[in-house]
């Protein structure tokens, strides 16, 4: 929904993004960018269509249907949850979601296509000997700044998420 700052929050428009379940469903944030509003569905449902991330164009708030069904490229018998419920994160051009399977994406804001993913599921060698593992994406979306994009990998504050403990940075090489 978008409320006006300037007229104590009265409403301006309203989106359903998805069913909805007894976890939620806009868990942390969505993104924004000329063009689009991104939400994730970060609904606890493993078999439902909502288990996706959808757009809005700006100019009507129509969905666009370039982004109303997409998923991780997992197979659908997965015991993982593909569900998007991290923050989404747009820049120009490209959108990034992540998972609670563990799944950082990252999707074509033209074409809604995945353009680069990486599974965070793994253990990692840290920088300080602590032993580290990545595991779900939920919370906090990536942040991008100075070239480079940092995510957190390991949730486990719901039932069927994968802990972890670490901190990623990417840059294009």
């Amino acid at each position: 929904m978008g409320l006006d700052p300037d007229q104590r929050g009265k409403l301006i428009w309203e989106q359903q993004a998805g069913k909805g379940s007894s976890g939620g469903g806009i868990l942390w944030g969505l993104a924004v960018d000329g063009e689009n509003v991104y939400v994730p569905n970060g609904f606890f449902d493993q078999a439902s269509a909502d288990a996706r991330w959808v757009a809005w164009r700006r100019s009507s708030l129509a969905m666009d249907t370039r982004f109303g069904t997409l998923r991780t490229r997992r197979a659908e018998n997965e015991t993982l949850q593909t569900i998007h419920p991290a923050a989404i994160t747009a820049i120009p051009g490209v959108v990034f979601s992540g998972t609670m399977d563990g799944q950082l994406l990252a999707y074509s804001a033209q074409t809604g296509k995945i353009i680069w993913e990486f599974n965070s599921v793994r253990d990692y060698s840290s920088v300080n000997g602590v032993k580290a593992n990545g595991g779900s994406l939920s919370n906090a979306g990536p942040t991008v700044v100075g070239g480079m994009l940092f995510t957190n990998s390991g949730y486990s504050h719901h039932g069927g998420v994968i802990p972890g403990n670490v901190l990623l940075a990417f840059s294009v090489e």
